[in-house]
């Protein structure tokens, strides 16, 4: 298969998420390249990127640290004000001192929101969606930090939703896939390293690898990486629903991707 040829047709990539409950889902599906093109269903959906803001935090702080702005193994207090409760115990308490290096790998690898948080800090949340425009993100921002339930963490310098859609995560898959800039392996190893793997996954064969990022909250349901088949073949495919987070969601997810994956091959 060509990089620029896709497995199958938007209709029928909207079909399958129909019939597997994913009705009226943002999806995009694309073999991995640096031409990368492929089919999409509403990528640009303004749906709630929840904890699929990660990613580009992460991206920023990788290139940033490439360019010598920052260093992986600076270490940064944890200030009680950026703590919020997580899926997973976090290791990130008040008062610890963690690398920059580890703050990305929990953000990305355990979804902690306590590290997203503070590197939010670290960051500038103003800088963050320029610092990866020239990746082709379009529609990214960071505007608020996480809460990881009620009540919200107190965060005055909010300016708003943050916003990161399908299309915009599958075009930022892709350039980390590529490894198109310097950093952007630290971003891919982070992702290969991902504990929550209840969605896609679970749909995809043994003999796959999914290096992914999920979204989580009581309004949305995402899930979207690089899908490595056993004979090298990558694909970006990722997948935003207004579906509530829960089990049920979860097995839509991998409904779906039961009935995608025969569409890519052995």
């Amino acid at each position: 298969m060509a990089v620029n040829e896709s497995p199958i047709d938007a209709a029928s990539l909207a079909r399958l998420a129909a019939d597997s409950g994913l009705s009226g889902a943002s999806i995009v599906l694309a073999p991995a390249g640096l031409a990368m093109t492929g089919v999409a269903v509403e990528p640009d959906r303004p749906l709630y990127p929840a904890s699929m803001i990660k990613v580009p935090i992460a991206a920023a702080l990788a290139l940033r640290c490439a360019a010598g702005d920052f260093a992986l193994n600076e270490r940064i207090t944890i200030d009680a004000a950026n703590l919020t409760t997580n899926d997973a115990p976090s290791p990130f308490v008040a008062g610890y001192e963690a690398s920059l290096g580890d703050l990305l790998h929990g953000m990305v690898g355990a979804s902690d929101n306590v590290a997203t948080n503070v590197l939010i800090d670290v960051l500038g949340r103003a800088s963050i969606g320029p610092s990866c425009e020239h990746l082709g993100l379009r529609g990214t921002a960071v505007r608020r930090k996480l809460s990881g339930g009620l009540p919200l963490i107190d965060d005055p310098a909010a300016t708003g939703r943050n916003s990161h859609p399908a299309g915009d995560a599958a075009r930022l898959f892709a350039a980390i896939e590529a490894r198109s800039e310097p950093g952007l392996d630290l971003v891919a190893a982070a992702l290969e390293q991902q504990i929550w793997n209840d969605k896609l996954s679970r749909g995809f064969w043994s003999t796959d690898r999914f290096a992914h990022k999920t979204g989580d909250t009581d309004e949305v349901s995402h899930d979207g990486g690089i899908l490595t088949l056993a004979d090298g073949r990558r694909f970006i495919i990722v997948v935003y629903t207004a579906l509530p987070a829960n089990p049920e969601t979860d097995l839509r997810f991998g409904a779906f991707a039961r009935a995608l994956r025969p569409y890519l091959g052995t």
